[in-house]
Formats: structure tokens, C-alpha cells, sequence
């Protein structure tokens, strides 16, 4: 009951603004986000995070700008297969704000680079829609799979902001990577 209430409190406060006040980084260059990144961290209040975090291993995204838009290509090795999601996410008037339709997650997704250093990180925040429901995602995205002790905090002062529950805030573990596809 207390989880179902602190959720139910958490959309609120996106929905109230608390969200909605994250802006993209100044001078976001999509073309230096281009090419290889390690998914360091994931946070959310999201039930469906809540329930699968504890298994879940660090991954990797391909980002490719596409004539101002961003093709998205998520691996993750699991157990036995390669994982892999793929989205077109559209860019928006403000630089570093994307949008996007989930067909696999059936879901809206408002998607923000708010923190980015080319060649070394970059702080991912997503506010996801889906029906009534509200739930806000965010990533921390890394060059290489280690990261230091300061980004670590910097992403976790990100999630606490945005209302993130700090049991719900994971730098995952290393894992292997998928084949090229």
C-alpha cells in the first residue's frame, strides 16, 4: 500500500509540473552524440522497474542522428539471447528534446538530454505516457562501462529531483555485450 502510494505521488508531481520543468541541455549538438553508449544507469519509480531491477545488467545504445532526428538502438545481453529495442525518436523545436511512440511498450515518450559531455557522459531524462499513466525514466549514459564516483552522484541528484525514490535509483552491473546485429 505505501509503494502504491508513494508512485501515485511521484506521477502527481510530474503531472503537477515537477517534470515538465527538466529542459535539455544549452547548445545540444546531436551529431556528437552519435556512435556507442554504455547504459550505466536506470532509475524509476515505475512498477515494472521496481519489479525487474534486481536482474537487470548494464547494456549499450547505438545513436545515429538521421537528418535531425535520432534512431535509437538498444542491446542487452541476457541470459541466454540478445535483447534488442529499436525507436525513431523525433526531434522537437527545442534542441535535445526528442519524441517518440513505443510500439513494443505501447507508450509516448518525451525524452531529454539534460547533462552531456560528448566523449564522456550524458543524462537522459524521459517522461513516459501511456493512457492516464505517468512515469518518469531516467538513464545515465557512458562511453566506457565504468564511471566515476562524482557521476554517479551527479545522476543521482538527477533522479532525486525528478522524484525518483532512492531505492529505485541502479548503476548496473557490467555485462557482456551483444554481437553486432
Amino acid at each position: 500500500m505505501r509503494n502504491t502510494l508513494l508512485r501515485m505521488l511521484a506521477a502527481l508531481m510530474c503531472v503537477m509540473g515537477a517534470c515538465a520543468q527538466v529542459s535539455p541541455v544549452e547548445d545540444f549538438d546531436l551529431d556528437k552524440m552519435a556512435g556507442k553508449w554504455f547504459i550505466v544507469g536506470f532509475a524509476s519509480n515505475a512498477q515494472w522497474f521496481v519489479n525487474h531491477k534486481a536482474e537487470m545488467k548494464m547494456g549499450t545504445a547505438m545513436v545515429v542522428p538521421t537528418a535531425g532526428d535520432l534512431n535509437l538502438s538498444y542491446a542487452n545481453l541476457n541470459r541466454r539471447y540478445c535483447w534488442r529495442m529499436t525507436h525513431l525518436a523525433n526531434k522537437t523545436d527545442t534542441p535535445g528534446r526528442f519524441t517518440f511512440h513505443s510500439q513494443i511498450w505501447n507508450n509516448d515518450n518525451d525524452m531529454r538530454v539534460v547533462d552531456v559531455v560528448y566523449d564522456d557522459y550524458a543524462l537522459v531524462h524521459t517522461i513516459k505516457t501511456k493512457e492516464e499513466a505517468v512515469e518518469v525514466l531516467d538513464k545515465l549514459y557512458s562511453r566506457t562501462p565504468q564511471v566515476s564516483d562524482v557521476l554517479q552522484q551527479k545522476f543521482t541528484q538527477l533522479c532525486l529531483a525528478n522524484g525518483i525514490l532512492p531505492d529505485n535509483i541502479a548503476i548496473l552491473p557490467q555485462n557482456g555485450e551483444c554481437a553486432e546485429a
